[in-house]
């Protein structure tokens, strides 16, 4: 858990040494699963996870669709964003209040389903993701009427970067009830993303409309780099955090036609984290409400 003694003792070597240099702090960490810091990150990568949504797609070898999803990130009050030295500072982490997604699948021989998703790198209220990408790879196990059983193995990898630990609303700042931590520029911090697991879906349909129900297990690599000047000192912490997460979906979706298709998903991710040095680990999950749209590409049979 990172600590203010190691920026204290860079304050001090910068009102000694003045300009001659610029003193750089550097504390990595492994983080405890539930440490306010590693909840924030796995909330997060939780927000962006690829889930089937539904039964996996029966497409001939070579054929493709194109989806487009979106999915809600809700805003995170004052107490949830005190995520940095171990809850003592507040981080903005309220950058977007969605995540969204272009994937194209094509179908492969043995009714597999192989997709590729990608997040646009655009930027939104200073966090941009870059070479944010996911894989899968979706069979269906059983069939039978109505009812299906699919299986995926997925995973992503890429990083979001962004001003979290000192937004550029408080750059420069000098009042420092508003700065108490003296950000003297926005910080351009990162946020890798690498993870990888697998997911079990009941689907069920009824004409043009289908219902589903899932569950999965994610296991997580997440690393924050600080890069963030601060009372004249340059923070470069790392922060890592590895272990997993369950997930559960529910949703369903109707045909509009031999083409397209809408649906609705929710996506729950169980969290739980620990706020206060004495204090118990509580429950604070994940709740999104998502919304895909899928094309069928080349001719209908």
């Amino acid at each position: 858990m990172r600590s203010f003694i190691p920026l204290l003792v860079a304050v001090l070597m910068a009102g000694t040494f003045g300009a001659r240099a610029q003193p750089v702090v550097r504390q990595d960490a492994h983080v405890a699963a539930d440490s306010p810091e590693a909840w924030a990150m796995k909330y997060f990568a939780g927000s962006t996870i690829m889930t089937g949504f539904g039964a996996t797609p029966v497409l001939r070898a070579g054929d493709w669709i194109a989806t487009l999803d979106v999915g809600h990130i809700p805003t995170l009050d004052e107490a949830q964003q005190r995520v940095g030295f171990g809850g003592a500072k507040s981080e903005d982490l309220n950058k977007t209040p969605v995540f969204g997604r272009v994937r194209f699948g094509v179908g492969m021989p043995g009714a597999w389903l192989a997709e590729l998703g990608f997040t646009p790198p655009v930027t939104l209220n200073g966090a941009q993701p870059r070479d944010l990408i996911s894989v899968a790879l979706g069979h269906r196990l059983f069939e039978r009427g109505p009812y299906t059983l699919s299986m995926r193995a997925f995973g992503q990898h890429g990083r979001v970067r962004g001003d979290i630990t000192c937004p550029a609303t408080l750059a420069g700042i000098a009042d420092r009830d508003r700065n108490p931590f003296g950000c003297q520029a926005s910080s351009k911090d990162q946020f890798a993303l690498h993870d990888y697991g697998i997911e079990l879906v009941s689907g069920w349909r009824l004409g043009p409309w289908h219902a589903h129900a899932g569950v999965g297990f994610v296991r997580t690599e997440l690393a924050v780099q600080v890069d963030a000047l601060t009372f004249d000192v340059r923070d470069r912490s790392r922060l890592v955090s590895r272990g997993g997460m369950p997930f559960v979906t529910v949703g369903g979706s109707n045909d509009l036609d031999a083409r397209w298709n809408v649906g609705l998903e929710v996506l729950f991710v169980p969290l739980r984290v620990r706020r206060g040095f004495d204090a118990q680990p509580q429950s604070d999950p994940l709740a999104s409400v998502r919304v895909q749209v899928r094309y069928r590409i080349g001719p209908v049979r």
